[in-house]
């Protein structure tokens, strides 16, 4: 007998499927054991693995994504939302991008001396940096392992721009650094807020900090002078898309200047994750939110062309485009023309031996 998915609880995945790529097969059975239904699966430990990289610096040449060059500290995400749009990237190390995603993690633990290595090449040209493009820089992993922060203290060094996207409230500990970068004009952080709803993030955002612990950062970055603006991100359509109005209100209180937005996208296995998600928190609902979602794809799950992706067509779409549109109007976000990160005061530090050689 097939063994049923179930959900765990702190996992935002109801099952490990095989990616595409994967060169076994594996088959799930029921044993016997989980006799009553309504019993808990036990929990799924998190391990997590160095590995050392060549390079650190990803290029970006897609039309709808607002910058060049990324950096991602970490493979596998801790927080484990269950509508990441980067867990397919688990099939290419013969890893699930199911439940492996979130709890088979690895770490570059090289990540600052590679990246020290490539802004030092003569023919690097300075262009902002972005962290959190594919996982959180942020996620709990981070506390102990301090990947993001090594490599924020080698930008600051270069004097380099950097723009990160989190969920992590953990960022706060890096205020010293980011707040000495935007004093330069180098720094920028934008804060994914999903949800106000406790109960709905426990379920979609298991692991990821709460509305409060986020507001909070938004606060104390404004404070501390780094220019914050907010994602809200993913839109779901009759999950939590009516609550964009009291998201703005809220992040604009707590002191963004800046909001965005982006509709749920479900590649690859991502659509089937979400499916099963639906299924087991929202079963009288799931029919109704996966025609909305086909109605924004053109009839898909999912739609991959540049320009639609982001946020989705037809009338849905319109509607939440104007509505995102008036709140930001009526919270003053977004009202002010958005300053790009300097570039002009990059340069590579000169190496303590040069600073001492007097040529004697």
């Amino acid at each position: 007998m097939n063994f049923p998915p179930k959900s765990r609880k702190g996992r935002g995945a109801i099952s490990n499927p095989e990616g595409r790529f994967e060169s076994r097969r594996v088959e799930a059975v029921d044993d016997g054991w989980m006799i009553d239904g309504d019993a808990q699966l036990p929990p799924l430990a998190t391990t997590i693995t160095a590995e050392r990289v060549r390079s650190i610096i990803s290029r970006n040449d897609s039309p709808d994504i607002p910058f060049e060059q990324s950096i991602n500290p970490y493979r596998g995400c801790g927080h484990g939302c269950v509508y990441c749009y980067a867990r397919p990237a688990h099939s290419y190390i013969n890893l699930s991008p199911g439940l492996d995603f979130e709890t088979k993690l690895f770490y570059k633990d090289n990540a600052a001396e590679i990246l020290r290595e490539e802004l030092s090449r003569p023919r690097y040209v300075c262009k902002s940096i972005t962290l959190g493009a594919n996982t959180d820089p942020y996620q709990p992993i981070e506390r102990e392992l301090k990947v993001t922060r090594s490599i924020l203290e080698v930008l600051q060094e270069f004097h380099h721009p950097v723009s990160i996207i989190t969920k992590g409230h953990l960022i706060e500990r890096d205020i010293d650094i980011l707040a000495a970068l935007a004093r330069e004009n180098l720094a920028c952080v934008h804060v994914s807020v999903t949800t106000l709803d406790s109960e709905l993030k426990r379920i979609l955002e298991p692991r990821a900090p709460g509305a409060a612990a986020r507001l909070h950062a938004i606060r104390t970055l404004h404070a501390a002078g780094v220019p914050v603006g907010v994602l809200v991100a993913p839109v779901i359509p009759a999950i939590n898309d009516h609550e964009i109005e009291h998201i703005l209100a809220a992040v604009a209180r707590a002191g963004a200047r800046t909001a965005g937005y982006v509709m749920l996208r479900l590649p690859y296995e991502v659509k089937d994750l979400f499916r099963e998600w639906l299924a087991e928190h929202y079963p009288l609902r799931a029919a109704h939110v996966m025609s909305l979602i086909n109605n924004l794809r053109g009839g898909r799950d999912n739609d991959p062309n540049f320009g639609s992706r982001m946020r989705g067509t037809g009338p849905f779409a319109e509607l939440v485009r104007r509505r995102f549109d008036v709140a930001c109007s009526r919270r003053n976000l977004n009202a002010a023309r958005r300053v790009p990160l300097d570039v002009r005061n990059f340069r590579v530090p000169m190496p303590p031996a040069a600073q001492l050689d007097l040529g004697l």
